[in-house]
């Protein structure tokens, strides 16, 4: 029996969160290969420290791109976030390309040949999570997270004299009755800010930035929200932790209220299931609440490597279903291919369409006329209720 009250917590990091910095950077490697190839194979991973930037990865490409071209890339991307420190400055930090040629190995068992069609480019467990208690179809614990801190950021960005600077967390508590969320009974902000301001100083600027973003009487009480609780952050981004492409892998899905496969999606071509078929498993479980099937769906997808039928296809509504769970596994392989070409067909993934996935959550978005966060559409919604029955 599921537990009718509880209290849950989700976390969200900036854009100017050291591992941030890693997704965005190998995420807008990614785009600049498919850009040029479409059918380009990437997969590319970033560490970041004091004033370095290491790229490591294979990459496939039909047009050549030189390395300047890359660290071009990357220094930008860093330049976007807003990095201009001593400690770490999009300009002068040192950069090693340790980009090479895809192994033929891999390229075998993932390419179509003769009678074969192109099969995943590994092995794995996908997960999509969909609940219907926010109008954006997920967790209110982290949509609300996640958008402090892009409102945080956009701020920043437009007004430098705010004092922000870009790495910050954000952690959101609520407390739930059933799958309704009631109230905040703790927030917390951490966010860098410039030398000279004080914690209470960098309390009042955060505090507007979360009271808009919660519903109206959901602030905690004053004693539970927490800024900067160590009381100083000065030094922050890449020249206070180092960074790692892939670390954020609950902050990029579901802020814990839905299992993880374990594969991280930045710095993957769609080629990768551990990306694209997170993407359709939440495009899925979105269209199942969205047409009104289930009020929570988990769906589970796994794939072997070089092979392109996915091996099962698991559904949990949680209790919460309005159509039996085996007749919804079955309908949703019928409405959908689910190989990795057809995902790919389905949702237009070999578009430079990922930088911008690279923080705030790679669900939860708004769908894009060029066809960023194609898997947030609900265009399927309609058929899987006729199909449904």
């Amino acid at each position: 029996m599921s537990r009718q009250s509880y209290i849950f917590t989700s976390e969200s990091v900036s854009e100017g969160h050291p591992d941030k910095v890693c997704d965005r950077i190998s995420d807008s490697i990614v785009d600049l290969f498919l850009a040029r190839d479409p059918e380009a194979r990437v997969a590319c991973e970033t560490l970041t420290t004091t004033n370095r930037i290491i790229l490591a990865g294979e990459v496939r490409c039909l047009e050549h791109i030189d390395d300047d071209e890359i660290e071009a890339t990357a220094r930008q991307a860093v330049r976007d976030i807003g990095y201009e420190q001593e400690g770490f400055h999009w300009k002068h930090a040192v950069l090693e390309n340790l980009l090479h040629e895809q192994s033929r190995d891999i390229a075998m068992g993932v390419d179509a040949s003769g009678n074969k069609d192109e099969g995943a480019g590994d092995q794995g467990i996908m997960f999509g999570y969909a609940t219907n208690e926010t109008p954006e179809l997920m967790p209110a614990t982290l949509q609300y997270a996640h958008q402090i801190l892009r409102d945080m950021a956009a701020a920043r960005k437009a007004d430098p004299s705010l004092g922000l600077e870009p790495d910050a967390k954000s952690q959101v508590t609520l407390a739930y009755n059933g799958s309704i969320p009631l109230r905040a009974t703790s927030i917390v902000v951490s966010t860098q800010h410039r030398e000279g301001l004080t914690p209470a100083d960098v309390r009042e600027i955060v505090r507007p930035f979360v009271e808009a973003v919660l519903p109206e009487g959901f602030m905690p009480p004053e004693e539970e929200f927490y800024v900067n609780p160590t009381g100083n952050f000065v030094i922050g981004g890449p020249d206070g932790d180092s960074g790692l492409t892939g670390r954020k892998i609950i902050v990029d899905t579901y802020g814990g209220a839905a299992p993880h496969g374990g594969g991280a999606f930045s710095g993957k071509d769609p080629t990768k299931v551990d990306r694209s078929a997170a993407y359709i498993s939440r495009y899925l479980a979105k269209n199942v609440v969205a047409a009104d099937l289930a009020d929570r769906c988990t769906i589970q997808l796994s794939y072997a490597i070089g092979v392109a039928k996915p091996l099962s296809i698991y559904v949990d509504t949680h209790g919460t279903g309005r159509c039996d769970e085996a007749r919804l596994e079955k309908v949703l392989a019928e409405a959908v291919d689910l190989s990795p070409r057809g995902i790919r067909e389905r949702l237009g993934l070999n578009k430079p369409i990922y930088a911008r996935t690279a923080a705030y959550g790679h669900f939860g978005r708004t769908p894009e006329a060029d066809g960023g966060f194609s898997w947030e559409k609900t265009d399927l919604a309609d058929e899987l209720k006729s199909l449904a029955g």
